[in-house]
């Protein structure tokens, strides 16, 4: 049994968790948060989550853990077989989160949980994300998926971080530059309506809701 370790609330966890759904795959989530501790050191090197514990050791880092699970459970592929293909869908997925969804992390101290931040930094994010936007534009097929005809890890990490990337930009600056991008919503509306990440956004959305809850967030 796979033990997944992380919370809900993370979107790097949950692009592992629907991966791994995906695969159906049967893990055991375990509740942890970025810690430092010594015991969780020595399974997540850098304390991040999530981490996922095998039979044969743990493993850190979510591109890690995804080419981990495509390695062990082959079936249903959740990567192209051939080498351009694969490199394609791992481009996707890095642009989407080094160039969309870090740069938008800046904007979700206020964006989501009643912090506040720099003008600095909603000077800076803005132009960031429109960047990114230009560099997913040249990248995205939608045929009907992202990569083209077939399902891949680049599906689900845009379904899971882009929603988050563009709701943080609407609320800071009134609209995101994703909203340009014509054939995202229909796009991310069909996947997102897969069983899996059903599961996965429920679960989210319900342990969003008891964190706010337990800061006095949105009373």
């Amino acid at each position: 049994m796979f033990r997944l370790y992380g919370f809900a609330v993370s979107n790097y966890y949950n692009v592992v968790k629907t991966a791994m759904l995906e695969k159906g795959l049967e893990f055991e989530e375990v509740l942890v948060y970025p810690s430092d501790d010594p015991g969780y050191l020595e399974k997540s090197p850098m304390g991040k989550v999530p981490c996922l514990e095998t039979e044969e050791g743990v493993v850190s880092e979510s591109q890690v853990m995804l080419d981990y699970l495509e390695d062990i459970r082959p079936e249903p592929r959740l990567y192209p077989v051939e080498a351009f293909p694969r490199a394609k869908v791992r481009e996707l997925l890095r642009v989407i989160e080094l160039y969309l969804e870090l740069p938008a992390r800046r904007l979700y101290p206020e964006a989501f949980f009643g912090g506040r931040i720099s003008d600095q930094t909603r000077a800076e994010v803005r132009p960031a994300l429109e960047k990114g936007t230009a560099a997913l534009r040249r990248l995205a097929r939608f045929e009907p998926f992202l990569a083209g005809r077939d399902f891949t890890c680049a599906d689900i990490g845009a379904a899971i971080h882009l929603p988050l990337a563009g709701d943080a930009a609407r609320r800071i600056y009134g609209g995101s530059p994703l909203d340009d991008l014509g054939e995202l919503a229909p796009y991310l509306k069909r996947v997102r309506e897969r069983p899996s990440f059903q599961r996965t956004l429920d679960d989210s959305r319900q342990a969003l809701e008891a964190y706010l809850k337990s800061r006095g967030v949105g009373d």
